[in-house]
């Protein structure tokens, strides 16, 4: 295998297990937005690739989820047919899951056989993080099986956060194949790093947002109901951990985090154009389309009580969001 035709084949593997990643972010913020999560109560690596098949096996699903609080508490009166719409969002994670770690796991022993293990060694490392976030997913779940109504938000923050940092990885390695020319004119390079980190960390708060359904409440912006910090609590309760697990404060983080965002984006957009790196020229008003968006997007998300579609779009301009931040920290690195 020549080192072109190398390039290409792995490229393109890895444009796809980039598409699928994306895939299951959506999938699995849609399955959030529904509160399927929980209706598949087992973590079945092999067996659960295949969905029920008969009227036994749906009762077997629909009985094991009656057992927990989900049921018991909230969903007492669900009937078969509302379970199923729930059960398939959840089955259609797990299943991406395990498709995602077989086109990863072939194509990966092939090359690595052609290559060699020397060569391909931070793709092992994205392979070793596919599988944790395996079981990340079902400590996820778990959570949410025997004293709880939902998962809980920290653990559905750490698996999200886990699924960017996979994606981020991949389109790494892409753009390392893909042999662009970096600019000999850069910005220190703490700065793109440091919008990456902010983006990250909305999407962490954004996870607490969706985990805690904090959507929900304060549908209305630029103020949280009458003022602009919620009147539910005290300012003082910000600087508390236990800030984290209070809806509105949380709210009130996830609107701010995205000021701060947008603030750290002109500044970044100043330092380019007054040192004329005009490499960085269309990158750069790329990521200012898609902030624009998603703060669009995210203020129509709290107007209509976050209603699933716009919430769903919302968390789609992320992955956008991240992937655009991704090409342009990489143009500005030192070297391929």
């Amino acid at each position: 295998m020549n080192e072109d035709n190398k390039n290409i084949y792995i490229s393109s593997w890895l444009l796809l297990i980039t598409f699928l990643i994306a895939l299951i972010i959506i999938v699995g913020g849609l399955t959030r937005l529904t509160d399927s999560g929980l209706s598949i109560t087992k973590w079945q690596l092999f067996s659960g690739f295949l969905p029920p098949l008969n009227n036994a096996d749906w009762e077997t699903y629909f009985n094991l989820y009656k057992e927990i609080p989900e049921f018991k508490i909230q969903n007492y009166a669900m009937t078969m047919n509302e379970f199923k719409i729930i059960f398939w969002w959840e089955w259609a994670h797990r299943f991406l899951g395990r498709l995602i770690g077989i086109f990863f796991l072939l194509p990966l022993i092939y090359f690595t056989i052609k290559l060699g293990f020397k060569n391909l060694k931070s793709l092992y490392l994205i392979f070793f993080l596919i599988c944790f976030q395996g079981f990340i997913g079902w400590y996820m779940v778990s959570s949410g099986l025997e004293n709880r109504l939902d998962v809980s938000h920290y653990r559905l923050a750490i698996h999200l956060l886990i699924a960017f940092f996979i994606l981020s990885l991949i389109l790494w390695d892409y753009l390392k194949l893909k042999d662009i020319n970096l600019s000999h004119k850069k910005l220190k390079f703490f700065l793109p790093l440091i919008f990456l980190i902010l983006v990250f960390c909305q999407i962490a708060v954004g996870a607490f947002v969706s985990g805690m359904d904090a959507g929900t409440i304060y549908n209305s912006w630029p103020l949280m109901g009458s003022s602009y910090f919620p009147d539910d609590n005290d300012f003082i309760n910000m600087f508390a951990l236990s800030a984290f697990s209070e809806p509105s404060l949380v709210q009130f983080y996830h609107r701010n985090l995205a000021y701060i965002i947008l603030i750290y984006y002109i500044i970044l957009v100043y330092k380019i154009y007054k040192n004329n790196l005009i490499r960085y020229f269309l990158p750069i008003k790329i990521i200012g389309l898609i902030l624009i968006v998603q703060i669009i997007l995210g203020i129509f998300t709290l107007l209509y009580g976050a209603q699933i579609y716009l919430a769903s779009m919302h968390q789609i301009t992320s992955i956008f969001l991240v992937s655009s931040s991704i090409y342009f920290l990489y143009l500005n690195s030192s070297s391929n």
